[in-house]
Formats: structure tokens, C-alpha cells, sequence
């Protein structure tokens, strides 16, 4: 039997190589692809159409999407527009977001597990075909349907997904979703907390946590050369860290190392400024919350994370060949 594994794109590479790898993933026995969009860079839904249209089989999933900017039928009819060109291949992934950016562009984040439910529940009524009136804190729809006129009207399969790291949000995951996607540079045994949540919010709605899809994200810097593939991570890292701290709390980083990188790095960051900060991200972290290093190395440390509940590895090639990478996890 073939193992379950994901590949992971951001906007590091040319959005026509994305293309040739989702192919070579689908190629190799990859399960699914899933998109980043999390910067002012690179939105998902493009390319999840671009990746749709030149495959057959592989899944495609946005990983994630945030559920502030995107109103709920646009929403909606975005990821049916998604089903009709890959019908049962869409997987919705959706978060929370995170500050700063969202401030930057005007998204006041109040009240996220009650957006976030709301959001969730109004669309997967939708996608069911359901016309929908709700009126709650944040989405008020009258009477809204998916009006397909030409093409298909049945009820869609498309999961959703939430990319949860608070502990109430990986709860209401448990309750109200299909999945989670489990974030990346986090330890293994960060799971063991996140499966406790998942399961309590699952016993509320009547579930088991063995119903809960658990792909986790997991970046993974793979190169012949042991030093060459961790500094590859050090510079990732070095961006993450201080960007989006909400990681490195999650991950159990010293908040000295985070401040310390924070001071040097700027809003956005320039190259100049991770290859000044990158010295401040030691080894043995790099070895600890990520999958780097040679191929036997990458392949021991992602056994670790499905040892700790992860159901599918979502590989997230930081640079390199990203062909290798694929190589390394292929099933085909």
C-alpha cells in the first residue's frame, strides 16, 4: 500500500515550474498539492486552477486561504468553479490569518473562532446546494444560492479544511470541520496537544478523531549536502520566526532568539536583512521543527511526525530541487 504525501508550493518558484511539479508529483504517487497564500505575493487560487488543469488525479488544496477578504458567496462560488474544472479533486483550507498583515491592509481579526464557524458552516450549505439565509456577527446572506445554470447542480465534494495553532481553534476544528492542516515549525511532539484538542472538539459534534484528516505541513530542505540543505532552512526560518511569531510560540522558541531577529529584520524582508539575522537560528532548532538535511536524514524526521498523528505530510521544499524532494518521498 502507498503511503499518504502532499507536496507544498509558495511563491519561491516560478508559478510555469509549479506547473511541471505538480505534474511530476502526480507522476510519482503524491496525493495532493496544496498552495500557499500568505503574503501580498502570490494568491491560491490561481495556481490551484493552473495545477487542475494540467493534472488528473493528484488533489489540489489551498493551504490556506483566510476568510477575511474573500466575501462568502465569492467564496463559495470560487471553490465550485474550482470543482467543475477538477470535480472531487478541490480541497478548501482555510485560517485565521495573522497580524500584522492583516491589520496593514484594514482586517480587524475580532472574534476569529466565531468568524471562522460561521464562515465554515455558511459555506459548506452552500456547496451543499442549499439556498441560505443566515444572519450572524459577521456573514449576513438572504436567500443566497450557487445559481448554476449551465453545468452540474448536484451538491459538491469539496472538504474543508481549517490551518488551526490556537488551542480553541484547533478544538472548533475537531467539532466542525472535515480536517486540519497542522502548521509547519512545530516539533512532533507539539502534536500530542493538538490531537487532545481535535478530539474534544470531534466528541462534541458526535465524531471520533479518527474522522478528522490530519495533514501537516512540514518544511523540508533536502540536498546531498547536509550543511547546504540547513541553511537553506536557516534562511526560511529566519523569515518565520520573526514574522509570524505566533509559530515560534508554538514551536517553544526562545523569545530573545525571535526579538534578536526581529530588530534586524524589516517589514517586508530584504535578502540583505535575512543574511544578516540567519546566524541567530542555531542547528539544532533548524533539526528540531523542520525535515532537513540529506534524504535519509528528511525521511527519518518526517516518520516522526506521523508517529505523532499526522495522516499525510505536506512537504514544503524551501529550496533546492525541488524534483529531489519529490524523489525522496515518491510511492511510484
Amino acid at each position: 500500500m502507498t503511503e499518504r504525501v502532499a507536496l507544498y508550493l509558495q511563491d519561491a518558484h516560478d508559478l510555469r515550474d509549479g506547473l511541471d511539479y505538480a505534474r511530476y508529483a502526480e507522476e510519482r504517487g503524491f496525493e495532493a498539492i496544496w498552495q500557499a497564500e500568505s503574503r501580498l505575493v502570490r494568491d491560491a487560487i490561481v495556481p490551484m486552477a493552473a495545477y487542475a488543469a494540467v493534472t488528473e488525479k493528484i488533489k489540489i488544496g489551498s493551504g490556506v486561504i483566510n476568510n477575511w477578504t474573500r466575501n462568502i458567496g465569492l467564496l463559495a462560488s470560487t471553490f465550485l468553479t474550482l470543482d467543475d474544472l477538477a470535480p472531487n479533486r478541490i480541497i478548501c483550507g482555510i485560517g485565521a490569518w495573522w497580524d500584522p498583515l492583516a491589520k496593514n491592509v484594514g482586517i480587524d481579526r475580532r472574534k476569529p473562532l466565531t468568524a471562522m464557524k460561521e464562515t465554515v458552516l455558511v459555506m459548506r450549505r452552500l456547496l451543499a446546494m442549499e439556498r441560505v439565509t443566515f444572519d450572524g456577527e459577521f456573514i449576513h446572506v438572504n436567500g443566497i444560492e450557487l445559481d448554476v445554470v449551465h453545468g452540474r447542480r448536484e451538491p459538491r465534494n469539496v472538504p474543508i479544511y481549517i490551518g488551526a495553532t490556537g488551542d480553541q481553534m484547533m478544538e472548533l476544528t475537531g467539532e466542525i470541520c472535515d480536517g486540519v492542516v497542522l502548521n509547519y515549525c512545530v516539533s512532533p511532539d507539539y502534536n500530542e496537544r493538538a490531537l487532545e484538542l481535535l478530539q474534544a472538539g470531534a466528541k462534541k459534534a458526535g465524531k471520533t478523531l479518527d474522522q478528522i484528516d490530519r495533514p501537516q505541513l512540514v518544511v523540508c530542505s533536502v540536498d546531498e549536502d547536509h550543511d547546504r540543505a540547513i541553511d537553506f532552512a536557516r534562511e526560511l526560518l529566519t523569515q518565520y520566526l520573526a514574522q509570524q511569531p505566533h509559530i515560534a510560540k508554538a514551536s517553544n522558541v526562545s523569545m530573545e532568539i525571535v526579538e534578536k531577529i526581529q530588530s534586524i529584520l524589516g517589514w517586508p524582508a530584504t535578502h540583505e536583512q535575512i543574511q544578516k539575522a540567519k546566524h541567530l537560528v542555531p542547528e539544532d532548532l533548524i533539526m528540531r521543527i523542520t525535515a532537513s538535511g540529506t534524504p535519509a536524514e528528511a525521511r527519518a524526521k518526517v516518520e516522526e511526525y506521523k508517529k505523532h498523528g499526522c495522516t499525510c505530510p505536506i512537504l514544503y521544499p524551501v529550496a533546492g530541487d525541488v524534483k529531489l524532494l519529490i524523489d525522496t518521498f515518491a510511492q511510484k
